[in-house]
C-alpha cells in the first residue's frame, strides 16, 4: 500500500461501493503474481508457448489498446523539441510525472481511413481500422473489417491466461444498422474483431466485467460460487453429450452433420471449462463487486481501468482493448462545464472558443489515461518491478485532426517500458509510417516474432 493512503482511508473505500476500486484495487497483492516463474505455474501451460507474453525476468509482459473519439486539436496535443529533450504540450501535460513511463510516437499513419473512392463516413474508418489496418467494406449489411491485433496476439498467447482477452467500453448502447455515411454501426461500435465479419462485443457494465473474472457474490464467497457453477456446467454438458452419442445412431448422414456442428460449439464450452479447472480457482480480489454503471463517466471510465488493473494484476489476462467512447461520440462534458457536443466541437472551423473546449476535452482525457498509468505504477510486480514496467499500453484515436478528418500523424502514446524492451521518457518523430508497424513491432516483442505483417504494415516500427 502507498505510504500516503492511512488505513483508515483504504478501510473505508473497501466498504463503500461508489468508491470501488479507486486506488484501492491499485494496493491488492494477490499471491498468483509472487509465483508466476515457478514451475508449477509454467507446467499449467504448453512449454511452447511458456515464452511468450513474458518479460525476460519471467513476468508477465501485458498490453493494451485504449482508444479515444474524434482526434485531437494537433497544435495543442503535440509537444516542441523531440527525443528526449522536449516540452510537455498543453494536452499532454497530465503526463508528465510519468515521463519516464511514455513515448509520444508521431508520423503514424492510417492510410486505410482515408476517403479514397468511399467518400465520407471518417468516423466509422477511424474507429474499426484502427486496430485492424484494413479498408473497411462500405455497408450498412454487409460487413467486412479485418482481424484486429489484439486478437492476433490472444489467439498467440491466450492460453496462458483464464481468459485470452478483455474488451471492455464505456457506450452502454451499441446500434445495429447503418450509422456513418452508410457504413455500418458495427463498425463504429466495436474496436476489437475476431475475424473480418466478426467484432468482439464490449462490455460496458462494470458489475458484469467484474463476476466474468472473480466470480459472483461477497469477498470471500466467490471461489465456492465459480466452483459449483462450474459443476453445474459440467452436469448440462454430460448430460447433452450422452444423449447426442445415443442420438447419432438413429439420424441420417445430413442430420449427423448438423449435429457434429452443434457438438462443436458444445466441446469449446467443454475445452474452457477445462482450461478453468487446469488454472485452478480464479484469485478474488479483497473488493466489493461494483454496483452497475455509474452515472458519471469520469467514474465509468475508472471503474473499467480498475478492473483491468486487477485483470492484469492477477494475470486473469495479458491483452485488453477499452473503447473509452465511439468515434462521432457527442458526449458533453458537463463535468468540467463544456455543455456542447464533443463531435459537434470538433468542427469549430477554426472558431476560438471552440477549439478552446475540444483541447480541454482532449486535456481531461489525458488526465482519466495518466490515473490508470499512475495505478499500474503503483502495482509491485512478481519481478519486484510494476504491472506499468511490465505493459504496452497503446492510447490514441483513428482520427487526427477532427476538424478535417484526417488520418495522418495521429495522435499515438505508448505507455509502459515492455517489461524493459522500450525507450521511454521521449517524443520520437517518425515519418509517414503505418500505425500497424506499431502493432508489429510490439508482436515481436511479445514473443510473435513469426507474423511478418499484419494490416498495411511495411515492417515492424524501428524506432521502438
Amino acid at each position: 500500500m502507498p505510504a500516503d493512503v492511512p488505513p483508515s482511508a483504504a478501510r473505508r473505500a473497501a466498504l463503500n461501493r461508489r468508491s470501488f476500486l479507486r486506488g484501492v484495487g491499485a494496493c491488492v497483492a494477490l499471491p498468483l503474481l509472487e509465483s508466476l516463474r515457478t514451475p508449477a505455474l509454467l507446467a499449467a501451460v504448453d512449454p511452447a508457448v511458456a515464452p511468450l507474453a513474458t518479460s525476460a525476468t519471467g513476468a508477465p509482459l501485458r498490453s493494451a489498446f485504449l482508444f479515444v473519439p474524434n482526434g485531437t486539436i494537433p497544435s495543442a496535443w503535440w509537444p516542441t523539441g523531440e527525443g528526449t529533450d522536449f516540452q510537455w504540450s498543453r494536452t499532454l501535460k497530465p503526463l508528465e510525472k510519468l515521463k519516464d513511463q511514455v513515448q509520444i510516437l508521431g508520423g503514424l499513419e492510417h492510410k486505410t481511413a482515408e476517403a479514397g473512392p468511399d467518400g465520407a463516413g471518417d468516423h466509422a474508418r477511424g474507429n474499426s481500422t484502427f486496430l485492424t489496418g484494413v479498408r473497411l467494406k462500405k455497408s450498412a449489411t454487409d460487413i467486412r473489417a479485418g482481424v484486429s491485433i489484439d486478437q492476433v496476439l490472444a489467439k498467440e498467447c491466450g492460453s496462458l491466461t483464464r481468459f485470452p482477452s478483455l474488451e471492455l467500453t464505456c457506450d452502454s448502447t451499441p446500434k445495429a444498422g447503418g450509422c456513418d455515411s452508410g457504413y455500418a454501426c458495427a463498425y463504429q461500435y466495436n474496436l476489437s474483431w475476431s475475424s473480418a465479419t466478426t467484432p468482439k462485443s464490449a462490455e460496458s457494465n462494470p458489475r458484469r466485467v467484474f463476476e466474468r473474472l472473480f466470480g459472483d457474490g461477497k469477498p470471500g464467497e466467490r471461489r465456492a460460487n465459480l466452483e459449483r457453477r462450474q459443476q453445474e456446467d459440467k452436469s448440462v454438458l454430460d448430460f447433452v453429450l450422452d444423449d447426442a452419442r445415443a442420438m447419432q445412431k438413429r439420424l441420417d448422414p445430413k442430420d449427423k452433420q448438423k449435429l457434429d456442428q452443434y457438438l462443436t460449439g458444445v466441446r469449446e464450452i467443454e475445452a474452457r471449462i477445462q482450461k478453468a479447472e487446469r488454472f485452478g480457482p480464479a484469485q478474488d480480489p479483497a473488493v466489493e463487486t461494483p454496483a452497475g454503471i455509474p452515472t458519471e463517466y469520469a467514474e465509468h471510465l475508472q471503474l473499467m481501468f480498475d478492473i483491468m488493473v486487477l485483470a492484469f494484476q492477477t494475470d486473469a489476462t495479458r491483452v485488453a482493448t477499452f473503447l473509452l467512447a465511439h468515434d462521432g461520440s457527442n458526449r458533453s462534458f458537463d463535468q468540467i462545464g463544456i455543455t456542447e457536443g464533443h463531435h459537434d466541437l470538433t468542427h469549430h472551423q477554426n472558431r476560438k472558443e471552440w477549439i478552446e473546449k475540444v483541447a480541454d476535452i482532449d486535456t481531461w482525457y489525458i488526465g482519466q489515461f495518466a490515473k490508470f498509468l499512475d495505478k499500474l505504477n503503483q502495482v509491485h510486480d512478481a519481478d519486484g518491478t510494476t504491472l506499468l514496467h511490465n505493459s504496452m499500453i497503446v492510447y490514441g484515436s483513428g482520427n487526427a485532426d477532427g476538424n478535417r478528418h484526417t488520418h495522418s500523424n495521429l495522435p499515438i502514446l505508448l505507455a509502459g517500458g515492455g517489461g524493459g524492451a522500450f525507450k521511454t521518457g521521449r517524443y520520437v518523430k517518425n515519418s509517414g509510417e503505418p500505425l500497424t508497424n506499431l502493432y508489429l513491432g510490439m508482436a515481436h516483442k511479445l514473443g510473435v516474432p513469426k507474423l511478418e505483417r499484419f494490416g498495411d504494415s511495411t515492417g515492424p516500427l524501428k524506432t521502438l
